[in-house]
């Protein structure tokens, strides 16, 4: 990644299914489908995206009545739309909030998220099919929420940023972040050749095994008197 940021600026299937954004294989079927999906923006949406709130994992049985008073807490709405079925009119569970100013969104956006409404917790995040280039939605197989119980993680979101990548920045002198050998100290790295750390080893090897052999002269010589003197 060139320039590395933990939000993503620019959606891709690919990058938001990996934990540090480094992915170049999919590794489950919503990544391909999201990859090959051709998804356009709806143009007739109308409101500023920056000041809309996607609430989302409603109870079908909420109303536009019960949103907007649970939400005009946080502040004064605008505009609210609960998205339902063309043909049955049922809900389809999730809904798009518009409030008149920014302070009224951020603070619904922190306190709206895991509010529990008709006993089901909401989810709700900010609006991203107009404000994230490439946005597609997590019923083609994108989006940058999930559950590890699901098996399908998405990153590159607020709530699960991206992880900062292992090797970034990394140079010859510098410790990798999950432990193991240190550049230094890695065979034939830094000038030094495995045959170094072999002489090491056998050197070592060697003075351990003179240890051994003297203590069990000396428990030999000891014996040795002990029976001299019965």
């Amino acid at each position: 990644m060139d320039v590395w940021s933990p939000i993503a600026k620019v959606y891709d299937p690919l990058k938001a299914g990996s934990i540090d954004g480094t992915d170049v294989e999919p590794h489950d079927r919503a990544i391909w489908r999201a990859m090959c999906a051709h998804y356009k923006p709806n143009k007739g949406v109308v409101g500023d995206p920056l000041l809309t709130l996607f609430v989302a994992r409603l109870n079908p049985q909420t109303t536009e009545e019960k949103l907007h008073h649970v939400f005009s807490e946080f502040g004064d709405i605008k505009r609210l739309r609960l998205v339902r079925d063309i043909v049955t009119g049922f809900s389809k569970r999730y809904a798009f909030i518009e409030y008149k100013e920014e302070r009224a969104v951020v603070r619904a956006r922190r306190d709206a998220n895991k509010l529990v409404v008709d006993q089901h917790e909401l989810f709700v995040d900010f609006e991203l099919e107009r404000t994230l280039k490439g946005w597609i939605p997590r019923r083609l197989g994108g989006g940058l929420g999930g559950k590890k119980e699901s098996g399908q993680l998405r990153f590159g979101g607020r709530d699960r940023p991206f992880r900062k990548p292992i090797n970034l920045g990394a140079g010859p002198s510098q410790e990798r972040s999950g432990g193991g050998w240190r550049e230094w100290d890695r065979p034939g790295v830094g000038g030094r050749d495995t045959r170094d750390y072999r002489d090491r080893s056998r050197d070592e090897r060697g003075s351990r095994e003179d240890r051994s052999r003297g203590r069990e002269d000396n428990r030999y010589q000891e014996r040795s008197r002990h029976r001299d003197r019965r």
